[in-house]
C-alpha cells in the first residue's frame, strides 16, 4: 500500500497522446528554437532556491533535503498532500520541487515507470479531455505545436504501467501560478525552470511514485 508517510523525512532546511505514426511526422524544434525558448522561460539571474517571478510560497522553490533510508536514488516521488516532487539523489538527499496536481477526482495515485522523456513536447487533449470540457480542449483536438505556450511546457516525463501509456505526465505549465493547488487534468505540473533543472538528472526507465491526496485514502501501487 502507498501511503505518503513512506517516503521522504525533509530536513528544515495532461495529457498527451501514446506517440503515433502521424506524431513522429510532425515537426520538432530545433537546437536554437528550443535555447531560444528556454531562455525565455528562464528569468534573468536565475537561481533555484531564491528567483520567484511567479509569486509562489517560498517553500514550493526548489530545495535540497534528506531523504529517508532505503529509498531508490533517481526515484521520483509526488506528495499530493504538501504538493512537493522529490528527485532522490545518492547520499542520502533529495531535491524538492513544488508543484500542482490534478482537480478533483482527476489525480491517479499509483506507481509508474518514466518511459520517455522530451524537451518542448508537442501536445493533444485526450478525447476524454474534449468530452469532459469541450469548450476548453475541442480546439486543440489536432494538437498544439511546442512553445511557451504549449500545455506541457518545455519538458515533459511520460508516465506507463508496464508498456502502457497512462497519458499521465510529469511537464512545465505555462500556468506556474497554479503550483501548490489542484489544477490540472490529471498531470503533475511544474514551473518550466524548475523541470529544465530536474530534466537532465532523470534517466527513463525511473520509479515515479505518486500518493494518495488526504481524505482519498491508500492505493495499491500499480504492477
Amino acid at each position: 500500500m502507498l501511503t505518503r508517510r513512506h517516503f521522504i523525512g525533509a530536513t528544515a532546511a495532461l495529457f498527451s497522446p501514446a506517440i503515433s505514426g502521424s506524431a513522429l511526422a510532425r515537426s520538432w524544434p530545433t537546437e536554437n528554437q528550443k535555447a531560444a525558448w528556454d531562455a525565455q522561460v528562464t528569468p534573468p539571474g536565475y537561481d533555484p532556491a531564491t528567483t520567484n517571478p511567479w509569486g509562489l510560497h517560498p517553500r514550493l522553490l526548489p530545495q535540497r533535503v534528506e531523504a529517508r533510508p532505503g529509498l531508490v536514488p533517481g526515484d521520483i516521488h509526488v506528495d499530493a498532500t504538501a504538493r512537493y516532487l522529490y528527485h532522490i539523489e545518492e547520499g542520502g538527499t533529495a531535491m524538492r520541487y513544488g508543484v500542482a496536481i490534478g482537480r478533483g477526482g482527476l489525480y491517479e495515485p499509483g506507481t509508474y515507470t518514466i518511459r520517455r522523456k522530451v524537451e518542448w513536447p508537442h501536445w493533444t487533449p485526450t478525447q476524454a479531455m474534449i468530452s469532459r470540457e469541450p469548450e476548453v480542449y475541442a480546439q486543440f483536438a489536432d494538437g498544439m505545436e511546442p512553445g511557451p505556450q504549449n500545455a506541457l511546457g518545455s519538458r515533459a516525463f511520460y508516465l506507463f504501467v508496464g508498456d502502457r501509456d497512462t497519458y499521465l505526465r510529469i511537464h512545465g505549465t505555462p500556468f506556474p501560478r497554479s503550483i501548490g493547488s489542484r489544477a490540472s487534468s490529471g498531470c503533475v505540473r511544474m514551473v518550466m525552470a524548475h523541470i529544465n533543472d530536474l530534466y537532465e538528472q532523470v534517466e527513463t526507465g525511473v520509479t515515479a511514485h505518486l500518493y494518495p491526496a488526504a481524505g482519498d485514502g491508500p492505493v495499491t501501487a500499480h504492477s
